[in-house]
């Protein structure tokens, strides 16, 4: 199973989660969500194949969510309109992000990412 880890190198959540891949001897891809920030179509498909909400996307603990207002704007964006903005920031995405050719992930919850390792 192909696995790539969306991380921002800074952020304590992605280096807990790539701790707990490590020591699951879990080989993944590892991309950097500033350098290579997934594009519309990624996310596009991502998001189909997730099964989940838009909005688990979007990294609403972050300062530029915030500073955007999102919380209030983002009821009243089109999915369009939020996937582009999803894709000019990398900041704006959910993180750690997992996928897999079975599975997407967004955050970390361990309990989460066992089940969904061990059924694949």
């Amino acid at each position: 199973m192909k696995t790539l880890i969306l991380c921002y190198e800074k952020c304590s959540t992605c280096k807990k989660a790539l701790k707990w891949l490590s020591e699951r001897e879990i080989p993944y891809e590892l991309r950097s969500i500033t350098e290579e920030n997934p594009t519309k179509e990624e996310l596009t498909l991502w998001y189909q194949r997730s099964g989940l909400p838009l909005k688990k996307f979007f990294n609403t603990s972050g300062n530029l969510y915030k500073e955007l207002k999102l919380k209030e704007r983002i009821a009243k964006m089109t999915e369009e309109e939020q996937l582009l903005l999803l894709s000019a920031n990398g900041m704006l995405v959910k993180r750690p992000m997992v996928v897999t050719d079975s599975f997407i992930l967004t955050g970390f919850r361990e309990e989460v990412w066992e089940r969904a390792f061990q059924q694949n």
